[in-house]
């Protein structure tokens, strides 16, 4: 979302190296430009998020006697002074202040317990255990559970899962399937949701468990929490969904029927890792140093054919990559749990959970659908918080060369606590007085250049009832054969079309926007849109994208006023083309006028999305145009 007054345009193009998922879903910048269809939307004021007090306590009333009067005891007598009503009435008592957990033990660690799945699967798992005097405390707790198919034992994991042990949480932390040390085979994603429902009950039985099992994690581990709630554990309790997925076939891993090449990147990435690599150093080595040194290289030859690659030597993970190049169609094969969550919202646990994403995130429209979804179809507390964030970046101010200042950080593990306090263990944390929704309103900022040469932006959170906010307006904004961009409909004398060559060999290069597993080949975040070879792959000068024959622009003239956009943005194209299919992209653009820090002004891509043409009329039967 977003809020500024400059100019806003939109950019459409047929193809770029990667479809990005900043899809019809991030509420952005206040553009200086509004685009397609953007929406204005009327919103209640900024609020930041606040996180639990870890000091916690509560406010005690002095005693009063029945009719109202106020008492005054001591040690040795109690004296009793009554004060007529009509002289004063007595001060109410402030609010209760926040509870929250303390840092009261030390942490005792089981590695490698292995949990036995309903095929017989064991899945090794850490178990971090509150502690006293180097023993386990005595008693029943809250158990969080988080599983990962990137170490369990790596440093971020144990440090998470000690600060929540110390505090009064067993805390465990999984391999999945098939990564490091648990057995199986590991089929990315879409088989997560059975180990997960398997866990979550075997935690909830345990002597040192008090039956409620609550779930965190990002990305993957956002990913098959969402897997394992559709088969609706009992002892589950509580989410925090982090940039997990919804369905991974509309946006997240395909997109409008494109698909999103960073997952072959990511197939590389996780090659390094897979029992193949690690049973043979010199592959690992080898795998290793493509991925740090030679993915360029490699995104050169894409698609990936197969046995063609290293990747021959990892099958699986071969037979994946391939899968995703080659299933266009929404078919079974993209209706599995792990996947396309959603396709079973029915039955979806009905526990209190957290969406948590960024405009700049790869699943921001994954994470806005989630919560609009699944708040309308359960009756526990549903929540929404969408911050300014690249991929998990909480605790950054800036995505990509933008800042958005001091307000736009969070405390990650302070607000895991304060909901997990909340939900697990009943304290009166910050989270009991959240509103529905908390978004980062992107914009308002000086605009000058930082000592970091990053554009101060700006922002600020505001809460709302819902999403999208209540009030959002949906105002259609039309193409021109100017170039312009306005709400007045084309006049009946203008041209009727506009039209470019495209050439797929020669792929607009992507420049920031709503990524994630790809870098160094994309970057994320937000940035002008101009090329720069040393920064984004496939640029070749340091020109403008719209100074391309094959990219077209629709601007709206300098905004004299502020102007919000906020909400999901739909792009409605009529187009023809010479081939029987193509892919369209837009992008909507906020344009900072020219000044003595950027005397060229700046274009800062907000969102951006893509379609395959073949699937304009839906996903399940592709339909080819008719060339002309």
């Amino acid at each position: 979302m977003e809020r500024g007054a400059r100019q806003a345009d939109v950019e459409s193009a047929e193809s770029e190296t990667a479809a990005q998922d900043a899809d019809a879903q991030d509420s952005q910048d206040a553009p200086e430009t509004v685009d397609a269809a953007a929406q204005d939307a009327d919103d209640q004021d900024a609020a930041a998020p606040e996180t639990a007090d870890g000091n916690g306590g509560e406010y005690t009333p002095a005693p009063t006697s029945a009719s109202g009067a106020m008492v005054a005891e001591d040690s040795e007598e109690a004296e009793r002074y009554e004060f007529a009503a009509a002289e004063s009435a007595p001060a109410p008592p402030p609010p209760a202040l926040y509870e929250g957990s303390r840092a009261e033990y030390g942490v005792r660690v089981e590695r490698g317990v292995m949990v036995e799945m309903r095929d017989g699967a064991l899945m090794a798992t850490d178990l971090y255990f509150p502690a006293l005097n180097g023993a386990r405390a005595v008693g029943r707790f809250p158990v969080i559970l988080e599983r990962t198919p990137y170490d369990k034992s790596a440093a971020r994991q144990t440090s998470r899962a000690k600060f929540f042990a110390r505090r009064g949480y067993v805390v465990a932390i999984q391999d999945v399937r098939g990564r490091f040390a648990s057995e199986g085979e590991w089929i990315p994603f879409s088989e997560e949701a059975e180990d997960g429902f398997d866990t979550v009950e075997w935690l909830g039985v345990q002597d040192w468990s008090v039956g409620k099992v609550g779930t965190m994690g990002d990305s993957y581990a956002g990913s098959d929490q969402a897997a394992l709630a559709t088969l609706d554990p009992p002892h589950l309790a509580t989410m925090i969904v982090a940039v997990g997925a919804s369905n991974y076939f509309s946006s997240s891993m395909r997109q409008n029927g494109a698909l999103e090449q960073r997952f072959l990147i990511y197939a590389y990435r996780m090659a390094v890792d897979s029992p193949e690599a690690v049973a043979d150093p010199s592959l690992r080595a080898a795998l290793r140093d493509i991925f740090e040194n030679g993915m360029p290289e490699v995104v050169d030859k894409f698609p990936i054919i197969e046995g063609a690659s290293i990747l021959r030597r990892v099958p699986g993970v071969e037979r994946w990559a391939i899968d995703l190049q080659t299933r266009g169609e929404y078919t079974d094969y993209w209706k599995r749990r792990g996947y396309a969550p959603a396709e079973y919202y029915a039955e979806h646990a009905d526990v209190p959970t957290l969406y948590l994403g960024g405009w700049y995130d790869s699943y921001a429209r994954n994470t806005t659908e989630s919560y609009a979804k699944l708040s309308r179809m359960k009756e526990s507390p549903q929540r929404l918080l969408m911050g300014p964030w690249t991929h998990g970046q909480y605790e950054v101010t800036h995505a990509g060369d933008i800042d958005f200042g001091l307000d736009s950080h969070i405390d990650y593990n302070d607000l895991k606590l304060a909901w997990f306090d909340r939900h697990l263990k009943g304290m009166r944390t910050a989270v009991a007085d959240w509103s529905a929704v908390q978004i980062f309103t992107m914009g308002g900022g000086d605009g000058a250049i930082n000592g970091e040469r990053r554009l101060n932006h700006g922002g600020a959170w505001r809460d709302a009832a819902d999403w999208p906010p209540p009030g959002t307006r949906f105002i259609p904004h039309y193409f021109h054969a100017d170039g312009g961009l306005s709400r007045d409909e084309p006049r009946a004398d203008e041209r009727p079309s506009t039209s470019y060559v495209f050439d797929p060999s020669d792929p607009v290069p992507t420049v920031g926007g709503g990524i994630s597993a790809a870098n160094p080949i994309m970057e994320p975040g937000a940035y002008d849109q101009r090329g720069d070879p040393t920064r984004f792959y496939g640029s070749e000068d340091h020109q403008p994208l719209n100074a391309r024959a094959d990219v077209l622009t629709f601007q709206t003239p300098e905004l004299d006023a502020d102007v919000e956009v906020t909400g999901p943005i739909t792009v409605k194209l009529w187009v023809s083309s010479s081939a029987p299919d193509t892919d369209f992209t837009a992008k909507l653009i906020d344009v900072y006028p020219p000044r003595a820090d950027y005397p060229e002004g700046l274009a800062i891509n907000i969102t951006d999305s893509i379609i395959r043409a073949r699937y304009r009329n839906g996903f399940a039967a592709p339909e080819f145009m008719e060339p002309g």
